[in-house]
């Protein structure tokens, strides 16, 4: 039964995370909960909520061992929060985190819960190993024998093949294509350059080496195992160092668009937001950065080629727009995750296409352009790095505080593609003050 009988604002009371790592590097020696777990620690310590009992924490991770199979819970036991404060593990590929902060937000505004954390974390740089199925029912009949001869019968047939490991992939199931070869099949639909997916690469890590230096996340990053910034970022990139990068992915017979450094590169890292009711904050003397207004999900027919793979955020914001009643226009800042240069170039091509927006997503007009100089303006997912469950938090983290500290802004659009042909997206409205 849900408890509540009108829904509240949620409050973004602030976000934390620790620098995001190039993978096999600062966190090679790391797992999920000890990168979850620093996360949290940090978030707890910044906003004072040593011995708090939360409502809830909802978190998750795109890539994880199955004796993370409580992975939430367990991290949030390693801070100081009080620990009958419960965990809750949510997974929707690189839209998890994000999807978790609607999910909090969601119990908040129904009464359900006053405060809670949502977050998610990924490492690259501690797959699960395994090994193919063949061994695993060999082994497992083994198990099963009730007599040593019917133990040991089944280990007869072990063959040298079965002890070569099995390393987790991004490759779609339906269609057997990578996320890299999938997004440049969209890159053939749209017409995407290189050119301009080079262009768009460099702006994301200008962009995030001027927010570094500016100080912009000084408050945002906490130093972890010897890590103070986001060790992706090169400030020195260049489009003509880009422009000689060699295609990464081939699509139809010949070479692509999609180089290393036009998209985002695997990454290690964990992230995390404190979302409340108002009148939680304001009990604990805790600021209200922004609130946390709409939330939209998407999937699209990937598999059957009627859309591309990473094109549902087209659709969700669409979507979410008409339930706000808003343009793509009315925003003072957007969000958008670079999974790759050429995703975020497609959709917004999208957006301008009269007929995409009347055949696809059934609007008599296009919702048009947006202004780019508002779009990723402290840097985005190619610069800083995309810990797959992590990128929605640590994104909602910083527009809060971009809506906080810029007179006279009003509000921000998330938007984050996802494996599965999915879309998560959101609206961020500023706080009082």
């Amino acid at each position: 039964m849900l408890v509540g009988t009108a829904v509240r604002r949620v409050a973004i009371v602030g976000g934390v995370r620790i620098p995001f790592a190039r993978s096999h590097g600062a966190y090679a020696t790391l797992g999920n909960p000890e990168l979850l777990g620093a996360a949290f620690a940090a978030t707890v310590e910044r906003f004072r909520l040593q011995g708090v009992r939360l409502g809830d924490v909802v978190a998750g991770a795109v890539i994880k061992h199955s004796r993370d199979w409580n992975l939430t819970r367990e991290a949030l036991l390693s801070t100081a929060l009080d620990p009958e404060t419960p965990g809750l593990d949510l997974q929707r590929a690189c839209g998890t985190s994000l999807e978790a902060a609607i999910a909090v937000g969601n119990k908040i505004a129904l009464g359900q819960i006053d405060a809670g954390l949502a977050g998610g974390v990924d490492t690259v740089s501690d797959p699960p190993v395994v090994y193919p199925r063949s061994y695993q029912r060999l082994l497992l009949e083994s198990f099963r024998g009730r007599s040593l001869g019917r133990r040991i019968a089944p280990l007869f047939g072990l063959r040298p093949s079965m002890f070569k490991p099995v390393l987790p992939g991004v490759v779609e199931p339906r269609t057997g294509l990578s996320m890299g070869e999938s997004t440049e099949l969209m890159v053939d639909t749209w017409g995407i350059t290189r050119a301009a997916q080079d262009e768009f690469a460099w702006e994301s890590h200008r962009k995030a080496a001027a927010a570094w230096k500016s100080g912009f996340f000084d408050d945002l990053v906490v130093p972890a195992w010897g890590l103070k910034t986001d060790n992706n970022i090169r400030a020195d990139s260049s489009i003509e160092k880009l422009a000689q990068l060699k295609p990464a992915f081939a699509v139809k017979g010949r070479p692509g668009t999609l180089t290393a450094g036009n998209s985002t590169p695997l990454t290690d890292g964990a992230s995390c937001v404190l979302l409340a009711s108002e009148a939680w904050a304001a009990a604990r003397g805790l600021p209200v950065l922004a609130y946390l207004r709409y939330g939209k999900v998407w999937a699209v027919d990937f598999a059957g080629g009627r859309e591309g793979l990473l094109m549902a955020p087209a659709h969700a914001v669409a979507a979410m727009l008409a339930d706000a009643g808003l343009r793509l226009q009315d925003f003072d800042f957007y969000e958008i995750h670079e999974a790759f240069a050429a995703q975020v170039l497609c959709t917004l091509a999208a957006w301008e296409s009269a007929e995409y927006c009347r055949e696809r997503l059934g609007l008599e007009a296009p919702l048009g352009s947006l202004d780019r100089a508002r779009l990723n303006v402290k840097g985005g997912s190619i610069a800083i790095g995309h810990p797959f469950a992590a990128t929605g938090t640590r994104i909602v983290a910083t527009l809060a505080k971009l809506l906080a500290m810029t007179p006279g802004s009003r509000r921000g659009l998330v938007s984050v593609c996802t494996a599965g042909g999915m879309g998560v997206t959101a609206i961020l409205e500023r706080g009082p003050g």
